[in-house]
Formats: structure tokens, sequence, C-alpha cells
């Protein structure tokens, strides 16, 4: 029999409402947060919700959905416009429950990792460079090793650990999102699964290995011999600038050719639709970078996004324009 976790277990780390009150319950620092039933009236559900705050469903991935609320009109928008993404979820719990959340201000890290009989193993930690304050909250820059000092990094390990435990996580890959600020660091998610997208590669600069061949080595119950590199590595998650027609993307030899740059992957197609945050969920592409340091992977990947130029035509749906070329 592999090694597996609880059914439970996976289910808390999956669903955000219940992954939210269940580390709360355990003492794990998590912001306060409010569930919403959409299906009854919102006026007194709203009415201890404080701002700013973070309002998201409770099973979509890629921050899809996930929208920030300066002032009671600001939520109440943010409610529908989700609430609009939700018709076809097929779940009806998941697709009449919502989550309000506290904003947590600070820098945010990307932990990936992997469970063994409950003790869990750090594979990197992925600094996020750019400010992730919304209105949205579409991931861009990953850049590795991290650049906390080594206590703020225990810290991060330390916290991820604690919030495994709680869930009643054994086993397998895990992937987390943490908050840093004064007050120590804090849980956003973690998941029982592996990081989305081509950004696993990353995996590959501080371990040697890639995530795949991580994960199914530790199926086996076989332990590789990790090789930490010098240097620093880092991917951009190319953001979609703006609904429409993607025609093409212009500057992409030009981007290739930044110095310290390994990779340009461009995943949509000429002609297919463009959906940018919040109701998108996937990238225009990947760039990928390996430098002296961590510092200069994200000067290039900068240095390579300015290149590009995405060419976008207008979409027309039932006689309406609804976006302009660029």
């Amino acid at each position: 029999q592999l090694p597996h976790n609880p059914l439970l277990s996976v289910r808390l780390a999956r669903r955000k409402d219940l992954a939210r009150s269940h580390l709360a319950r355990a003492g794990v620092p998590v912001p306060r947060h409010w569930k919403i039933d959409l299906t009854g009236p919102l006026a007194p559900q709203l009415t201890h919700v404080i701002f700013p705050c973070v309002v998201k469903p409770v099973a979509l991935s890629a921050s899809r959905g996930v929208i920030r609320a300066d002032d009671c009109v600001q939520l109440e928008q943010a409610i529908g416009r989700i609430a609009s993404m939700l018709v076809d979820v097929p779940e009806r719990d998941e697709r009449e429950t919502l989550l309000i959340e506290e904003f947590i201000a600070g820098t945010e890290v990307a932990v990936e990792g992997l469970l063994s009989d409950g003790r869990l193993e750090i594979l990197a930690i992925f600094d996020k460079p750019d400010p992730l304050d919304g209105p949205y909250f579409e991931e861009t820059y990953y850049t590795t090793p991290s650049r906390h000092v080594p206590d703020v990094q225990l810290q991060i390990a330390s916290r991820v650990a604690e919030a495994c435990a709680a869930y009643g996580l054994r086993e397998g890959p895990v992937h987390a999102e943490c908050r840093i600020n004064n007050a120590g660091v804090w849980i956003l998610e973690v998941a029982a699964r592996t990081i989305g997208g081509l950004c696993g590669r990353l995996l590959r600069f501080g371990t040697g290995y890639g995530l795949e061949e991580l994960v199914l080595l530790h199926t086996l119950g076989r332990r590789p011999d990790t090789q930490r590199e010098t240097g620093g590595a880092g991917v951009l998650m190319i953001p979609i600038p703006q609904a429409g027609i993607l025609r093409r993307v212009e500057g992409v030899l030009a981007a290739q050719r930044v110095p310290y740059i390994e990779e340009v992957v461009i995943d949509v197609r000429e002609g297919y639709e463009l959906v940018p945050l919040p109701e998108g969920s996937s990238y225009l592409g990947f760039i990928f970078a390996r430098a002296p340091s961590p510092g200069e992977a994200e000067a290039a990947l900068r240095a390579a996004h300015v290149c590009l130029r995405v060419v976008v035509a207008p979409l027309w749906k039932g006689g309406v324009v609804h976006a302009a070329a660029s």
C-alpha cells in the first residue's frame, strides 16, 4: 500500500473555509475570517467584517476569484462578481459559500515541501518580490533561494510544519503560501499538492531533481541525495495584460537574449481568448532565469518581461466589443 494522507486531512487542506477555522482552533496564526452563505441575506453576515479584507471562493485555485475590498461598497461588488463566477461549480456547498478574511499586510513566500511519516522536509522557499496588495492577487515573480534571513526561514518552515500537523497531513507533497510581517509568519494556504504550472522546474535548481522525480522517489520510499547549487534562479509567470483575443507576442527573441535568461515559454496560442484575473485562471507563459544570485535572476526576469509586447484584439460577443486592441 502506497503512503497516503487521511481523507479528512486532504479535505481540510483543499477547502479554504474549513482550513481557516481548523487552523484557528489549533492556534496556528491565520487571518480573522468570516464564512458567507450566498443563499441568505448578506447584510447581517457582513456586520463584523474588518477592512481591508479579502473575499475568495472556498475551493478555486490560482488566485481565481480572490478580490480585496476596502469598504462596504467594494465588498458587495466583490461578492457579486465572485458569485457570478461560481454558477457552474458542480459542488453545491462550494457554489454557495464564500470566505472573507482580514487582509494581512507583509511580504509573501511560497514553500514546497515533502512529508514523510509526518516529518516535513523543505525543498524550497520562493520569495515573491512583487507586493501582493490587491485588488487582485496575481502571482508573478518567484526567486530562490530565499533572501530572508535564516531565522525567518526557520520560522516559515516551523509554521508550515505546524499547519500540516494540525491538518493531520503525514505523507507527500505540500505547497504553502505564507505572509511575513512584524507579528510573525501567517499561514495563507497549505495544500496537499505540488506547485502548479511549470514553476516546479525551479526545484531542479535547489535539489538537482525535477519536482515530479522527487514525488515519485518519495512514493517509492527512496531518499535522493539532493544537491544545493550556488547562485539563484527565478521564474516569471507572465501575466495576461487584458481581455481579448491573442494575436501575437512580440519580443520573445529579445527576451531570450537577456543575460541569465534560460527560456521563454508562451503557453497561449494565437487566436485564443485571454481572460485576466480575477475571472481567469491561467498565465500567458513563463520566463526562467538562472544567475549568480537571486537578485540578479529577478533583474533578468524583469528585463526580459519589458521586451515582450502582447498584441490583443477586441473580443466580440453579441455585437459588443469587450476589449480594445493594444
